[in-house]
């Protein structure tokens, strides 16, 4: 399964919506996605599973690339 995954960068910062990355990862799961992504330093707001319609239209933007671990 895709993933998006929306974060800060530093984890010692507030969340600031503007300032909101986001990435697209393969994982078994909600916590499979987290723990990848566990050594990065990251500030994860949400992680979401995209499928369907959704995972189609993402796959059309220039900067969709899936993370490899």
């Amino acid at each position: 399964m895709i993933f998006k995954v929306y974060f800060q960068k530093n984890i010692k910062e507030v969340p600031v919506r503007e300032n909101t990355k986001s990435l697209f990862i393969e994982g078994e799961s909600v916590r499979d996605v987290r723990s990848k992504i566990a050594d990065r330093g990251f500030n994860v707001e949400f992680v979401q599973e995209v499928k369907g319609a959704y995972l189609e239209y993402e796959k059309q933007n220039a900067d969709y690339k899936v993370l490899e671990n």
